[in-house]
């Protein structure tokens, strides 16, 4: 009996998998969020550098991006879901304006998590670390932080957040339409597996388009 038991709750799992659920494994947006390019299938990260479950799930989701397949984009958007959440999403930003985000993205986490030697509100602190850690002029990098491109991007990811519905972080947005979380599907895997089943709908849902 026992055995049955975990054989059904085994098939039970896997077609989860399969065939992840709305209003389980994953929620509908509260608005449609319009994607960068129509020809691709696009997956954003909803991050906060402060939180630590997106910090654990950092190796695991750089593993997974470097796999997806070619009709598939993948981007970062800083959550900022309280004030205090705003500064991290303003470094976010600088470094892209800078181009130092591949260069520094993981190092920042650890700088936070790990070495400690960084607070995720410290506004500051944060350009003095990206000053040292990428040798740009220090003028450079406070420049970056004040700019309109960035101020512009961290309004837009204020609104993403708030169109996506989204109750927390890590989240991944598939296509502006869908969303999952570790906390909803089950975990760091299980949500990865479910924005592959969406990744799968969706590219389906193209081709019976065209």
């Amino acid at each position: 009996m026992k055995s049955f038991i975990a054989a059904c709750f085994m098939l039970f799992a896997v077609t989860a998998f399969a065939d992840p659920q709305a209003g389980f494994e994953y929620q509908q947006t509260q608005q449609p969020i319009p994607t960068d390019n129509p020809a691709k299938i696009e997956v954003t990260e909803l991050f906060w550098y402060g939180c630590p479950h997106c910090y654990a799930l950092e190796p695991q989701l750089a593993a997974w991006v470097k796999k997806l397949p070619k009709d598939v984009e993948f981007k970062r958007v800083p959550a900022i879901a309280r004030p205090d959440w705003a500064p991290a999403a303003k470094a976010y930003y600088a470094m892209e304006a800078l181009g130092v985000t591949e260069k520094l993205h993981g190092a920042f986490f650890d700088a936070i998590h790990k070495q400690r030697i960084v607070k995720p509100n410290d506004e500051a602190g944060m350009a003095d670390w990206i000053t040292k850690q990428s040798g740009l002029d220090k003028k450079k990098v406070d420049d970056a932080f004040k700019s309109f491109s960035v101020n512009t991007k961290m309004m837009r990811a204020a609104q993403v957040f708030r169109a996506s519905g989204a109750t927390g972080v890590p989240t991944l947005i598939i296509e502006g339409k869908v969303w999952t979380s570790s906390t909803i599907a089950g975990g760091n895997e299980e949500m990865l597996k479910v924005t592959d089943s969406l990744i799968e709908k969706a590219r389906a849902e193209k081709t019976a388009k065209h």
